[in-house]
């Protein structure tokens, strides 16, 4: 199987199992998130907890969404077979991308870890629509390689939440740090991890030419 797409099979992979946990976890086992909820310390604000849930609740299914439409638009055969099919779907992973965004910017002030966390979060509610709008003006300009780098760049923080509470795990149970502090630290790793993933893959399965264009 070649490279590109065994590795497409893999991401298929991980986004349906990912988005097949995230949902049992968020509107079957613990809808009212108390688990998550009960790692909460020392907010400033009180927490309104009826609008939180529901602004979660949008929040996940927009990050699930951009999951399914950011990976089918990886595919070569949609893309050469239903154009229109790809241009509709990016529009619908570029309005998930910030309505992600939006509810984490409602979401970050109640951050587990405070304003360090926050200040994380909000980064992310920058950089994340950056990437997306430079994938968006690049194939305005026929750029197809640049559209492709931004777009690689851009999917790669859709596992944002996953790298979170997996780096979280291995911080809290592996070295002992308490779990707000883990986490803390988690958000900052996938800020640097997550991109750095991203050149990789662009350096495996890309062409070097700058200024390819169709």
């Amino acid at each position: 199987m070649p490279k590109g797409k065994s590795l497409y099979l893999l991401l298929a992979l991980i986004s349906f199992g990912i988005i097949i946990y995230v949902s049992y976890i968020n509107f079957i086992y613990d809808p009212q998130a108390e688990e998550f909820l009960s790692h909460k310390e020392g907010l400033k604000r009180p927490l309104q907890l009826p609008l939180w849930l529901n602004v979660m609740y949008v929040h996940v299914v927009f990050a699930c969404m951009t999951l399914v439409s950011g990976l089918l638009n990886f595919s070569t055969k949609l893309l050469q077979r239903y154009r229109k099919f790809h241009r509709f779907n990016g529009y619908i992973y570029v309005v998930s991308v910030f309505m992600v965004a939006l509810t984490s910017g409602y979401m970050a002030p109640y951050s587990t870890g405070g304003k360090a966390s926050s200040i994380a979060f909000n980064m992310l509610n920058i950089i994340w629509p950056f990437m997306t709008g430079m994938a968006i003006i690049s194939i305005r300009k026929k750029k197809l390689i640049q559209h492709r780098k931004w777009m690689i760049r851009s999917f790669a923080y859709c596992f944002t939440n996953t790298s979170i509470h997996l780096i979280t795990f291995v911080i809290h149970k592996g070295f002992g740090f308490t779990y707000v502090n883990s986490y803390t630290i988690s958000i900052y790793c996938s800020l640097i991890i997550l991109p750095i993933l991203a050149e990789i893959v662009i350096r495996r399965t890309l062409p070097r030419t700058k200024h390819t264009s169709h």
